[in-house]
């Protein structure tokens, strides 16, 4: 054994750079609640618990930061992929304002500013906004003030807003354990990218201070595990919190099959290190190759050759090589130990899937129904770091949850009877791509949902997480689940509505638009067109057949995805109901449309139209199409847009003006409504808040667009379009 370095002081690092923080781990032993059980007897124990469970991850996310020595470690990007340390501290926070907007908790944003810069970009989607030239980043003490701000304000909801149990899926406070949980995750998450950031940037943290225990690696060996049925149905009144795909329905029967006894150590992974694994084009897939050729990788990332043999990095520090502990890499490294290990070995070997990992867990005696495991490395309950793979015993098998992740060959779809959370579109849909593959277990840092039976975490193959892997022996062909998803119904509609066929003689309605603009280009430079609520893109493409630069920006992801999919030059497939269970198939592409010739023109991001970023401006031409009365704070979103367009541009807005509460706010809609006991239209507002700066360009006209939802079921709409031209 080298050493046990598992005591920790209760006294914060005085050379921190927040130590005034206010923090809860005023005790010896640092550990993380596990997330609650939402069957409360009382309002009193659900404000209690919850208030509990928000400082509990508040504070820990705070003190994590507190391992980077220098303000540079918070600027400086750890990989290019992602963004530097301190959109991640400001992240978190950002994110419970824009989910309690969405919920209605509260009416108003504390930092537009702040809050525009931290709202998304945070996995490398083609839609992402990564690009530094962006962003003057603020200081440490700033993001740490507007925490602080949040802190608060998140508290007293909990302490005063009105509480209704059962607290569910459909209730407002629904938010706050959204973004509690959402901070459990990048605790994770941030704990990797501090591990692959400088060493020479980040400090032994007395309170983070790696459990180094380690011995000699076990041999690991196959176990059989007998055939068997799952059987997952997650209901919305679930006694425990959980993401959109942990819904819904899924059972299967598992065929017999064998499972490493351990998880891979740093121990057996070696051998293939030193076969040329990392050499050898045979056991890579074709992603995996190009990922090498790339990386130019030889051995796992956090190993390091020295003169003395090799080491290991650790989040905080860098130690002489555990060989017992679980080898940590990704799924590419992975697939290709187990194809090699097929070869050596002649035998059927490769990662489990996510039912196998099922089995794996019932067979261990795992009770699904707890938070987590007792007996395992988890939620920091017993180390901040990995530990040897002989530790935790878990039935026959070690470490079938806890201690890292592991990797399964499963990409990642949704159950039967999924939906999307209406406040959180977002969080799995972009990865029902095929290029996402689920990772289950938990590591040492996992807690809250993530250290659920239920949990489904899913990451790019080429990602580095807390994450390892066990093999298993099969002969069974690998199921393969449909990697898009082509269910979302409005994703369907809105695909038909822009690329789909005209009915009732009605023109496709984004490119009537267009025509009812193109007479005034003539007067515009026609540099930058900004698409404002894009959708799937189809005013976009139009678009850039007139201007240089087109930028698409639209709330939802799930559009975004579609719409970047189609500039990329993919054929999407979708289906439209006809009655009852009866489906028809429908494909779209942009060549059929000669839209591709421009298509390069086009970028597209998720953004909040009424909280943009400082650098979406200084375009020529502005459309905002159906958007304004779906918009959170449509007031102002008008009193601002002159900001984003040049002297003499030209902004087109149109709407059928259903002002609905579920969108908007009473008190924030523009018109459709009494003022001193006269009508007060939407026009009327409009041009209230335009014309400081605008003037109208043509009297308003009333635009038709059709909208399928079954074959003999259809929605006709007018929808009013105004031209207006800023002048001041």
């Amino acid at each position: 054994m080298l050493r046990d370095s598992s005591s920790l002081i209760s006294k914060k690092n005085p050379s921190t750079s927040h130590s005034d923080a206010p923090h809860l781990w005023q005790d010896s032993k640092i550990s993380l609640l596990p997330t609650p059980n939402l069957n409360f007897a009382d309002e009193s124990t659900a404000r209690h618990s919850l208030r509990d469970y928000f400082l509990n991850t508040f504070d820990r996310y705070e003190l994590l930061f507190d391992c980077l020595k220098n303000p540079e470690g918070y600027y400086l990007k750890p990989i290019s992929l992602r963004h530097p340390l301190i959109f991640y501290f400001g992240h978190t926070a950002t994110f419970f304002i824009n989910k309690l907007l969405l919920s209605k908790l509260i009416s108003a944003r504390l930092n537009p500013q702040l809050e525009s810069i931290f709202a998304v970009g945070v996995d490398e989607m083609s839609w992402d906004d990564l690009n530094d030239q962006y962003y003057e980043w603020p200081s440490v003490a700033k993001v740490l003030g507007y925490r602080h701000q949040v802190r608060a304000l998140v508290l007293n909801l909990i302490e005063h807003a009105p509480l209704t149990l059962p607290l569910n899926w459909h209730n407002p406070w629904w938010s706050i354990l959204m973004g509690i949980e959402h901070e459990r995750i990048h605790l994770e998450t941030s704990s990797v990218l501090i591990r692959q950031q400088q060493l020479s940037y980040v400090q032994n943290h007395p309170q983070w201070r790696a459990r180094i225990m380690t011995g000699i690696a076990p041999e690991n060996r196959l176990i059989a595990v007998p055939e068997g049925k799952i059987s997952l149905h997650k209901t919305f009144n679930a006694a425990f919190y959980g993401w959109d795909n942990e819904f819904g329905q899924h059972q299967t029967d598992v065929p017999a099959f064998e499972a490493s006894q351990y998880l891979v150590s740093n121990q057996e992974f070696l051998s293939f290190v030193e076969d040329n694994g990392y050499s050898t084009d045979h056991y890579w897939t074709a992603e995996g190759l190009a990922w090498l050729k790339f990386s130019q990788a030889a051995h796992p990332c956090f190993w390091r050759k020295t003169p003395l043999g090799w080491s290991l990095r650790l989040m905080l520090e860098e130690i002489s090589m555990p060989w017992d502990w679980p080898v940590e890499v990704n799924y590419l490294e992975a697939k290709a130990f187990c194809n090699w290990k097929a070869q050596k070995t002649g035998q059927s070997i490769r990662l489990p899937t996510e039912d196998e990992w099922y089995r794996l867990y019932d067979v261990a005696g795992l009770d699904p129904d707890l938070p987590s495991p007792e007996h395992a490395n988890i939620e920091l309950k017993y180390a901040t770091s990995p530990c040897p793979v002989n530790h935790f015993q878990q039935g026959d098998f070690f470490d079938i949850q806890g201690n890292v992740w592991q990797w399964t060959e499963t990409q990642i779809y949704p159950f039967d009877d999924f939906q999307v959370h209406p406040i959180y579109d977002d969080f799995s849909t972009p990865t029902f791509d095929g290029k996402h593959n689920l990772i289950k277990g938990g590591s040492w840092i996992s807690s809250g949902n993530e250290a659920l039976h239920s949990s489904r975490y899913a990451f790019r193959r080429h990602f580095f997480q807390q994450a390892g892997f066990r093999y298993v022996a099969a002969s069974q062909a690998l199921k393969q689940f449909p990697s898009q998803y082509e269910t979302d119904q409005m994703i369907s509609q809105y695909l038909e509505f822009q690329y789909g066929a005209e009915y009732f003689n009605v023109p496709n309605f984004a490119q009537n638009l267009i025509n009812i603009a193109h007479p005034y280009f003539k007067e515009l430079a026609t540099h930058k067109a900004l698409d404002l609520g894009c959708a799937t893109g189809r005013a976009s493409f139009e678009l850039a057949a007139y201007f240089d630069q087109v930028t698409g920006l639209d709330f939802s992801a799930r559009f975004i995805q579609q719409a970047a999919q189609l500039a990329q030059g993919e054929t999407l497939h979708y289906t439209l109901p006809i009655e009852g269970e009866l489906v028809e198939y429908k494909a779209c592409n942009l060549k059929e449309f000669g839209l591709d010739a421009h298509a390069d023109r086009v970028d597209f991001f998720q953004a909040d139209a009424c909280n943009l970023k400082p650098h979406f401006t200084d375009y020529n031409f502005i459309l905002a199409a159906n958007l304004i009365d779906r918009l959170h704070h449509p007031k102002d979103f008008l009193a601002e847009i002159h900001r984003r367009l040049t002297m003499g541009g030209i902004l087109i807005l149109s709407s059928p003006y259903t002002w609905l509460e579920e969108h908007t706010a009473r008190t924030e809609w523009v018109g459709g409504f009494k003022q001193s006991g006269e009508n007060f239209s939407t026009l009327d507002g409009m041009t209230d808040l335009l014309q400081e700066h605008f003037e109208m360009l043509a009297e308003p006209q009333d635009v038709a667009f059709i909208i399928r939802e079954t074959a003999r079921k259809y929605q006709h709409t007018l929808s009013q379009v105004t031209l207006w031209k800023r002048i001041r």
